[in-house]
């Protein structure tokens, strides 16, 4: 074996052992040991297109946007993870397989220095060329450092794929150690606290803080931006609202207001009000302390009870709606006022609203409302919403609406009760149609105008009757002609009332119509003197009887 045959041997072992054996089929086509590193760029090329070889590594970095701390705190800082890849071998497609840094750790310290690292590692998960990581960590500075700039020591764990080939995949673990420098500044930063609010649950008020500038420099035109992040808690309607601060010294408090609101239900605990300021140095040059916070707790809301709920409502009538409302605190309650809310075809309140008056906390106050029930109600158990309006202390319009009345509505009844003697009248004759009328409502009743309806065979000439009061139970008696045609045949037949009236309220009313049955009968048979009048048969009589008694007076003289 030659020299050259040798030299190929050794080359293509070397080459087989780290995946290009290729290498070796290009040194076999000429040029010495010289050659070698000139064949390898052709030779890889041809391992690319047919076998897939792949071969790079991730290369990360550590940044931050914001270097600056502040001292007396906490502070976070926000670290970016970058990956600007290295691609040694294969396709621009395929580049990601290589340069991607898997289950990336992040861990900080600063034990060189007088500040701490407070957050622990970090799993960002990948890290790619086209999405950088973020790892913000806490660190919290000492209110007595001095300002300056100090180094926190970085350590990023990952792994990665080095190399892919003919479906092998190889891959490592990559550790990168770096420093970051940061800055304690001693601009002004601030503080907000002892915020309270005098807005109860479903209500709106103000919001009043403390803003208190804890830093070693002044602050001037400050912005005081307050938001929340609950739904329950808004100001003016929106999710943040602003104040302004002229100027504040190192040490410096001042008073900021918001109008907020609570929604109705909510909790009554404390909501969580994120603050930011914006400001400007002594020196001019604007700054933001995004990390203010405070907790602000509602009062309770004022409620209402409604208790003691009675009805005299029937099917057809108006009628009323009784109760008692109460003041369940835990301020008084100015101009109190129960309305009907609910919406019904059937049950209309003839009044909207009744007045109770000023209710001091704990104490109650008894409403009517006036309803008319229709006339294709249902007598049923029935549900309605009430609202109840009133005036808090500073005369400002509120309303309650966790309000519902249970209450029943009676079947329709005769609003008018009738009693007839007579109930037979002759074909062809006449009667006094003597009636008792009974007052069934719960209140008094004026101008009471009865009718009397009767359809042929029967007839009234005096058909109407009248009184000027009735009070509840209360009866009179009323009569009216009623007469039947000779022709009429011997059966029942229905004469009607209705009664027209004034209620208690002066309201005119109409009552439904009650019927009554007339039985018509025949008449009795005549005798055979029934066509001689009364006194022509006494007459008669007593003719047959003197001159009966004459001739016995003859009869004797002879």
């Amino acid at each position: 074996m030659n020299a050259r045959s040798i030299l190929v041997a050794l080359v293509s072992v070397t080459l087989l052992t780290s995946g290009t054996a290729g290498l070796a089929v290009a040194a076999t086509t000429g040029g010495g040991p010289s050659d070698v590193g000139d064949a390898a760029a052709p030779t890889t090329t041809t391992l690319q297109q047919s076998g897939g070889l792949i071969r790079g590594s991730p290369d990360l970095a550590v940044s931050t946007s914001d270097p600056t701390l502040n001292p007396g705190r906490t502070n976070t800082l926000p670290l970016q993870i970058t990956n600007d890849g290295d691609l040694d071998l294969g396709t621009a497609s395929s580049r990601s397989v290589v340069t991607t840094a898997r289950n990336v750790r992040v861990e900080a310290d600063a034990e060189e220095t007088p500040l701490t690292v407070e957050t622990g590692t970090l799993a960002i998960g990948a890290v790619t060329e086209n999405k950088p990581g973020k790892a913000p960590i806490a660190v919290s500075v000492p209110s007595d450092v001095a300002e300056g700039t100090y180094t926190i020591d970085v350590e990023v764990k990952y792994s990665y794929t080095f190399q892919q080939s003919g479906g092998v995949t190889y891959d490592r673990e990559g550790t990168l150690t770096t420093e970051i420098d940061v800055e304690v500044d001693g601009d002004a930063r601030f503080e907000i606290t002892n915020a309270t609010t005098d807005a109860k649950v479903g209500e709106t008020g103000v919001v009043e803080a403390e803003v208190r500038n804890v830093g070693a420099d002044g602050a001037r035109d400050l912005t005081v931006a307050m938001s929340s992040s609950s739904p329950q808690v808004t100001f003016g309607g929106t999710a943040s609202d602003t104040a302004q601060i002229d100027a504040l010294a190192p040490n410096e408090t001042a008073t900021v207001r918001y109008d907020v609101a609570f929604t109705p239900g909510a909790s009554v605990r404390e909501y969580v009000l994120d603050g930011t300021v914006r400001f400007e140095t002594p020196e001019g040059y604007p700054r933001v302390d995004e990390d203010p916070s405070v907790g602000v707790t509602p009062r309770t809301e004022q409620r209402f009870s409604v208790d003691d709920v009675e009805a005299d409502l029937y099917v057809g009538e108006q009628g009323e709606l009784y109760g008692t409302v109460t003041n369940e605190g835990p301020d008084p309650a100015r101009n109190v006022v129960v309305q009907f809310a609910e919406e019904s075809p059937n049950v209309i309140p003839r009044e909207s609203s009744v007045a109770v008056g000023t209710l001091a906390a704990g104490e109650s106050g008894s409403f009517r409302l006036p309803i008319e029930v229709g006339g294709e109600a249902e007598p049923i158990d029935r549900t309605s919403d009430v609202v109840v309006q009133y005036r808090n202390e500073e005369n400002e319009r509120r309303a309650y609406r966790d309000l519902e009345l249970l209450y029943s509505v009676e079947p329709q009844r005769d609003r008018f009760g009738l009693s007839v003697e007579t109930r037979e009248i002759e074909a062809g004759g006449q009667v006094d149609l003597t009636v008792e009328v009974t007052n069934e409502l719960d209140e008094p009743v004026t101008d009471v105008e009865a009718r009397l309806f009767a359809d042929s065979p029967l007839e009234s000439d005096n058909d109407e009757g009248f009184v000027s009061t009735l009070e509840p139970g209360e009866s009179t008696t009323m009569t009216f002609d009623l007469s039947a045609e000779s022709s009429g045949v011997a059966k029942t037949y229905p004469v009607s009332f209705d009664f027209r009236y004034d209620d208690a309220d002066g309201d005119s009313q109409l009552s439904d119509t009650t019927r009554v049955p007339i039985t018509v009968v025949e008449p009795e048979e005549s005798s055979p003197l029934s066509g001689i009048g009364t006194l022509p048969l006494v007459l008669g009589v007593l003719v047959v009887l003197a001159a009966l008694g004459g001739g016995l007076y003859v009869t004797q003289r002879e």
